[in-house]
């Protein structure tokens, strides 16, 4: 087992990363910017460095600096979280390069399913289904000959995105050009690799993604699905839960299986999750993420394991302690985000100081936050304050969970989504379970008319 481990993150995640090495017995450093110095991850590590200033080019994306802190305090390895450094195989090269193990995938797997187009690619390869698409798109002239092969609608993506960034729908030819060129500047200033490809436009598909750990001595599980769905007009993830409802039980197994045959395919180590668009019986690979993902305690509520330790574990080059056999689901999880947002406002983010802040508690809620009273929410970051999880023996006691937990929480200073998500709640649409991505936008559209 590591001796000490640099967290190359911030928030809600370095904190979670932090727990989970203290519980190993794993000391910890916390890196921060000028703008966290008060932050509650820095408070409870047992080491941390200043990388920079608040903009995250020159702190949490300074790979220097990060490396630096790393060697100065005699770590072992490194923790990238989510977000940031954590898909970046440059980053993780540079890490081993400096005797630091790197607490994710081999850089050639985050190399290669880095980039969404070669994802694909592999995934054809190891026999997954995949959205027709092309491979990288020199120009707006190619991306419209095949554009016009595939079919309208068609998704530009950026071929290194995530997080909805340099993602636009094209219905028809006469968006293209303004569509190729607003994608592609936000893909450059997001990743700085402007690369696009195009994808065929599943109209109002559900987003599934699948939760695998794979260790280096070939243990391979899968921990279900987890139902993505509920997703805000710029494609970023907004309510989570776990399992799937109204799947078919065959589409669900065939899922888990596809899962665990592409970790398989690819040589792919640590904790990963591979996203597919469902409809009807039909499903497509979309991408796989090489990191812990942000919804992931809605699988840890339902599974009872502690996906970061057996992250931590599976990079010290420990064998998983449990097989497919010895997991199995206890009720349902539901996970909203609180973010420093405007939903009025097309979510807009929020900056400030927070005034107030009282999260729920209770048998079955679980709360992920770095926030405080008298905290500032800076301008640089996502705007994610906390996770509010609910864990029901079934999905309508995890909702009811939930409302109540919501009910509960205040939170004065920036506007946030709490509200909103509890008007999501009781719709009885969702309610109902089973909502495609295009709900969550049309449910925004009604909400404003009324108001």
């Amino acid at each position: 087992m590591f001796k000490k481990v640099l967290i190359a993150n911030r928030g809600e995640i370095a904190l979670r990363i932090n727990r989970a090495c203290h519980e190993l017995g794993v000391a910890t450093v916390a890196i921060f910017s000028e703008a966290d110095r008060q932050s509650l991850h820095v408070r409870h590590a047992d080491e941390a460095f200043c990388v920079g200033p608040g903009p995250v080019m020159r702190s949490y994306l300074n790979i220097p600096n990060i490396i630096s802190a790393a060697l100065i305090s005699g770590c072992d390895a490194i923790h990238p979280g989510y977000g940031f450094l954590a898909e970046n195989a440059r980053f993780a090269e540079i890490a081993s390069d400096h005797g630091l193990t790197f607490i994710g995938p081999t850089p050639a797997v985050i190399s290669a399913m880095g980039d969404k187009a070669t994802a694909k690619r592999l995934m054809a390869e190891a026999g997954v289904p995949t959205t027709p698409g092309s491979d990288i798109v020199a120009n707006v002239d190619e991306a419209r000959t095949v554009s016009a092969a595939i079919g309208y609608p068609v998704l530009l993506k950026a071929t290194a995105g995530g997080g909805g960034k340099g993602m636009r729908a094209v219905h028809a030819p006469e968006e293209l050009a303004t569509a190729f060129a607003t994608a592609q500047a936000e893909s450059e200033a997001s990743f700085k690799d402007g690369r696009l490809y195009v994808e065929k436009l599943i109209v109002n598909p559900r987003h599934i993604e699948v939760q695998v750990l794979a260790d280096e001595h070939g243990g391979v599980v899968h921990l279900g699905e987890r139902d993505c769905s509920l997703q805000k007009p710029s494609h970023q993830k907004l309510i989570e839960e776990a399992p799937a409802p109204h799947l078919d039980d065959a589409l669900r197994e065939r899922l888990h299986t596809i899962a665990t045959t592409a970790t398989r395919a690819v040589g792919y180590t640590n904790a990963g999750t591979l996203e597919f668009l469902v409809t009807g019986g039909d499903l497509y690979f979309m991408e796989m993420n090489t990191r812990i993902q942000v919804e992931h305690p809605v699988t840890e509520l339902i599974y009872g394991v502690d996906l970061v330790k057996e992250q931590i574990r599976i990079a010290a080059g420990e064998a998983l302690g449990f097989t497919q056999d010895d997991l199995n689901t206890h009720g349902h999880a539901i996970e909203v985000r609180v973010n420093a947002e405007d939903p009025n406002n097309n979510f807009a983010p929020a900056a400030g100081t927070l005034t107030t802040v009282v999260f729920p508690g209770g048998p079955g809620v679980r709360v992920d936050t770095h926030v405080y009273g008298g905290a500032t929410v800076p301008p640089f970051y996502d705007s994610m304050l906390a996770k509010i999880v609910a864990v029901g023996r079934t999905r309508e006691s995890a909702i009811v969970r939930m409302e109540r937990a919501l009910a509960e929480t205040r939170i004065e200073g920036v506007k946030t989504t709490v509200d909103f998500c509890a008007d999501v709640l009781a719709d009885p649409e969702f309610r109902a379970g089973g909502v495609g991505v295009a709900w969550l936008p049309a449910f925004l559209a009604r909400r404003t008319a009324a108001v």
